[in-house]
């Protein structure tokens, strides 16, 4: 078990978006993060409390969490000093990148030397089964983006929790590291060998009452050169009953891939749709989530109501607005 309360480490992270594993946690699991350390040159923030190493474990911090998730996923050799001193304090350490904490050699010396624990949260930890396309009961929702990180565990947390409030059967499904760190439990879908990528899908997403809706954290986007194949396996392992189409509006390209524009929410729905009716056929497009945050509210107001008319669909920032009219539209799928 990862011990709480968490420190973020924002390291040297260039904006926000960088920072998304941290600003998750703070957004999602607030009770159990103390504060953020940043380096020299960081121009990300979690909206938290700026502390020392020793000043967040004084707090009670004890583990501090790498909170970014740069391209690679790797661990930069500016974060080594800092990471190693935290564990010297008391620190354990927790990380979802591809670069593993316990493969660099200044991170193993010291945990053996401290007893510190490392936690890298993207090693799978079952022997996933491939994936067999057997219909099972219960009912599923994914969240796929017209680009990567444009809000679709946000899409997928918001909905679980508004169905927790009105005492439906729900649950909340993480298949990478954000969602992993907040709620303890997933798989790292993108760690996965990708012959049993789907087969993880339907091994996280198992038989379950008829009325109840599993939310998955949905990952990359079919239109994303780099991260189109984990798209493809969470549609087909997930089977979903319902699609939710998420984005973020201000992107004048492709995360990372600057030649590569985004596509329209018709282009991604023509797209996305005859691929999940591969799996389910009765899977419908069930609303739009748009990803609002750098909008003032009236124009995010004006935006949700532009794209609603035009594809008649419930649209919402569930994270600024409420996930109510998402809910309801699963509803009335029935």
């Amino acid at each position: 078990m990862i011990r709480t309360p968490y420190l973020l480490f924002l390291g040297d992270a260039p904006d926000n978006l960088a920072a998304k594993v941290a600003q998750g946690i703070a957004d999602w699991n607030p009770e159990n993060v103390v504060g953020q350390f940043r380096m020299d040159g960081c121009n990300a923030d979690a909206g938290v409390q700026d502390l020392s190493l020793q000043e967040a474990y004084d707090k009670g911090a004890r583990t501090l969490v790498v909170g970014v998730a740069n391209r690679g996923g790797m661990i930069s050799e500016g974060w080594l000093r800092v990471l190693a001193e935290a564990m010297e304090i008391g620190f354990d350490l927790a990380s979802g990148l591809h670069n593993l904490l316990r493969d660099e050699d200044l991170l193993k010396a010291t945990s053996a030397r401290s007893g510190a624990t490392l936690h890298d949260v993207r090693i799978p930890s079952v022997a996933y089964p491939i994936a067999n396309g057997l219909k099972r009961s219960g009912k599923r929702c994914l969240a796929i983006g017209t680009d990567c990180s444009v809000g679709k565990m946000y899409t997928g947390l918001a909905m679980d929790t508004e169905m927790q409030k009105r005492g439906m059967k729900s649950t909340f499904r993480p298949t990478g590291q954000t969602g992993i760190l907040i709620t303890g439990k997933g798989v790292p879908l993108d760690a996965v060998v990708a012959d049993f990528m789907a087969g993880a899908v339907e091994w996280l997403t198992p038989d379950n009452d008829e009325d109840h809706w599993d939310h998955i954290e949905g990952q990359g986007s079919l239109f994303h050169i780099s991260y189109s194949g984990v798209t493809m396996a969470l549609i087909h392992g997930g089977q979903p009953d319902a699609l939710i189409l998420a984005h973020e509006p201000t992107r004048t390209h492709m995360r990372g891939l600057p030649d590569y524009g985004l596509p329209t929410l018709e282009q991604l729905r023509d797209t996305a749709l005859p691929i999940a009716r591969i799996a389910n056929p009765a899977c419908e497009v069930a609303g739009v989530s748009v990803n609002t945050k750098a909008l003032g509210d009236d124009e995010a107001a004006r935006l949700c109501e532009e794209i609603e008319a035009r594809m008649g669909i419930p649209t919402v920032d569930p994270f600024r607005h409420g996930a109510a009219r998402l809910v309801d539209a699963l509803v009335a799928l029935g």
